[in-house]
């Protein structure tokens, strides 16, 4: 009888520590919610909540490939260049006279490429995911600048700038865009043997290699989703700025980063949670709004999230402690 008493303790124990980021997230977030709410009238107004979705949107596209990277025990530092590069390149398309569509699918090829090109070198040679992906990081950045001649590059069609500035009903196409793939990768971290091979990766790694699988292919593919969802993010900086710059994006592998770690997705890999990553933007991007409600300079902004990311680490890594001294017992 006891026995089967450890036993339930030590799910409940598991599953709670699984979803403690997450229930913390919310609790975090209604607080919020409740003091924006009284400091401003405006807070809880339609335009205001849907100006943050629609910021937070863009967060949730690149944490999203980031969740992938991150639960396969690696790391991305070049999302944000590689998001710069690929509105660069379509928007040299489309002044090179191709259409909107087409550009579009060149620039998420690019990105993509740049993927491959990261998970490729970090599998086939073994070097530090860190490394890699902050040369990849460096190398986007030059290509972008070579090819704009540090000049930014502006005026595109309507059927471009939709992605950005667009309607659909109430909603804009990168809250749309964030919803679908947030379905998308929930679905696939957590009911595909894609996923399962992912958190495998970062679990055990030798484990799923001596069961026949390849890593290679696998981890390459990772690389390849966050490249994707970088220049998916570049899509809709371009768009929403109707400039695409080759400074774009600076920073946001390290909000695309804290999201992800702050979402529960453990740094060691092995475990994910998508849920956890959507929440964690969300709840940045209230957080940025209500600075700007309270006219608090934005450059407290890194600060905050800082000391929030600190705290996140910290809260979970003794946690992680305590449950495994508990099952060891």
């Amino acid at each position: 009888m006891q026995k089967y008493v450890q036993t339930d303790l030590t799910k409940i124990k598991l599953l709670t520590s699984h979803i403690f980021p997450q229930l913390l997230l919310i609790l975090v977030m209604l607080i919020m919610v409740i003091l924006l709410s009284v400091t401003s009238p405006f807070f809880l107004t339609w335009d205001n909540l849907r100006n943050i979705f629609d910021h937070s949107s863009l967060y949730i596209i690149l944490a999203l490939g980031m969740t992938f990277v991150i639960s396969s025990g690696g790391i991305d530092l070049s999302v944000g260049a590689v998001a710069a590069l690929s509105g660069v390149c379509m928007a040299a398309a489309m002044q090179g006279g191709l259409e909107a569509g087409l550009s579009i699918l060149g620039g998420l090829i690019v990105g993509g490429l740049m993927g491959a090109a990261n998970g490729s070198i970090i599998s086939f040679l073994k070097i530090n995911p860190f490394i890699v992906t902050l040369g990849v990081m460096s190398l986007s950045r030059g290509l972008a600048l070579i090819i704009t001649g540090g000049i930014p590059i502006y005026g595109f069609p309507r059927d471009f700038t939709w992605w950005g500035n667009g309607h659909i009903g109430p909603f804009n196409p990168p809250m749309l865009l964030a919803a679908f793939l947030t379905v998308l990768a929930a679905v696939v971290l957590n009911m595909s043997r894609f996923g399962y091979y992912t958190l495998a990766l970062g679990g055990n790694e030798e484990a799923l290699r001596r069961s026949g699988v390849s890593i290679h292919l696998y981890k390459i593919i990772v690389y390849i989703l966050s490249g994707v969802a970088a220049a998916l993010g570049g899509l809709v900086v371009t768009a929403r700025l109707n400039t695409a710059e080759p400074l774009a994006g600076w920073m946001l592998e390290m909000d695309s980063i804290a999201a992800v770690v702050l979402g529960g997705t453990s740094m060691k890999g092995g475990k994910g949670s998508v849920a956890g990553t959507v929440t964690a933007c969300l709840l940045l991007g209230m957080l940025r709004n209500g600075l700007v409600i309270l006219s608090i300079p934005s450059y407290y902004q890194q600060l905050v999230i800082g000391i929030i990311i600190l705290a996140a680490v910290i809260i979970a890594e003794v946690r992680s402690g305590k449950n495994l001294a508990f099952i060891n017992k």
